[in-house]
């Protein structure tokens, strides 16, 4: 790889102070691919590595053989976001994705960096050297290699199942699954797909759910580089991964979209076959659907709970012009 080992970017902080980015290149060898460090602040290392794996999105080629590590010479203050622009050049910088000449300044943030969209910036002051994101600068990513907007090649999707705890705070959250063409296919399907923001665990358990998936609907696989959001940074159960599932097959053009949200719940130790289990908490679920469900939404449960619904529970839904159906496996819905 042309590329170099290291790369750093600096950002103009709101005093006036320069904080660094720094990141380096080196061979995998299992570990993982992307490590960040700010000091003293593990929250904003997490933060960053988020930006990191979202800004990659987009990118149309994907070569999991090296780790890059990226940190923070300084702790910018508190709530500031200028510094996501300089951590996401410096990264495509030490793979070898953008060759700037000189040093860089860079100051700007996203709230789509999925998209591959910049914002904006924080800074009002910035030296005239420094480049600025938003619609006054850097609009987004393409525009660095001369490239067109790459939202327009990404595909996103939302489903939405049940968060029940058991109290006040039970509702609806939605999983959103994007999708972005690669240019080539990928050897190691699971390593294209990334989750920010969620534990190794329930990383695990998203990549093993839509490989599954994907297996059965036989169209899927070494196609996309793939990122998955949640409305919700915790939570505990499988009960995402029907919606999951089908929040992807929407995404690639495999499913239906309803008038209004698709809302399910399930999970399955067979999705590689298309089948769809059971998941736990049928009464509190459904009268939260109950209570949630509006025009429009379809609503998809697991065959196994038909006969325990809750007494004229589709009627009911149907009144309201949603629709219910209970389903034993994907790719018939």
């Amino acid at each position: 790889m042309n590329a170099p080992a290291i790369a750093t970017v600096r950002s103009v902080l709101a005093d006036g102070g320069i904080l660094t980015v720094s990141a380096s290149r080196r061979e995998r060898a299992g570990r993982a691919d992307v490590k960040c460090s700010a000091p003293g602040d593990a929250r904003l290392a997490e933060r960053m590595q988020e930006v990191l794996r979202l800004a990659r999105h987009t990118e149309p080629g994907f070569d999991s053989r090296d780790q890059v590590v990226v940190s923070l010479d300084r702790l910018p203050p508190p709530g500031a976001r200028d510094w996501e622009l300089a951590v996401v050049l410096a990264d495509r910088m030490v793979r070898g994705l953008w060759r700037p000449r000189g040093e860089v300044l860079a100051n700007g943030f996203s709230d789509a960096w999925q998209l591959g969209a910049v914002s904006g910036h924080e800074v009002a002051d910035a030296p005239p050297e420094t480049l600025l994101g938003g619609p006054d600068g850097l609009a987004h990513l393409g525009q660095l290699s001369g490239h067109p907007d790459p939202s327009s090649a990404v595909s996103s999707a939302r489903a939405w199942f049940p968060l029940h705890s058991g109290g006040s705070h039970d509702s609806l959250c939605w999983v959103e699954v994007s999708v972005h063409p690669l240019a080539h296919d990928a050897a190691d399907e699971e390593q294209t797909m990334g989750v920010p923001g969620q534990d190794a665990a329930r990383q695990l358990a998203v990549r093993q759910a839509l490989l599954g998936a994907r297996h059965f609907d036989g169209r899927g696989l070494g196609r996309w580089r793939t990122t998955v959001r949640f409305g919700a940074p915790r939570f505990d159960g499988r009960s995402f991964e029907l919606a999951l599932v089908l929040a992807d097959r929407i995404a690639r053009g495999r499913e239906f979209l309803p008038r209004g949200r698709l809302i399910a719940t399930g999970c399955s130790d067979a999705w590689h076959l298309g089948q769809v289990g059971t998941v736990e908490g049928l009464g509190p679920k459904c009268a939260l659907l109950l209570r949630e469900a509006d025009s429009g939404d379809r609503v998809l449960l697991p065959r196994a709970w038909q006969d325990g619904l809750p007494a004229g529970m589709a009627e009911e839904l149907r009144a309201r012009g949603a629709s219910l159906a209970c389903v034993e496996r994907i790719g018939i819905i």
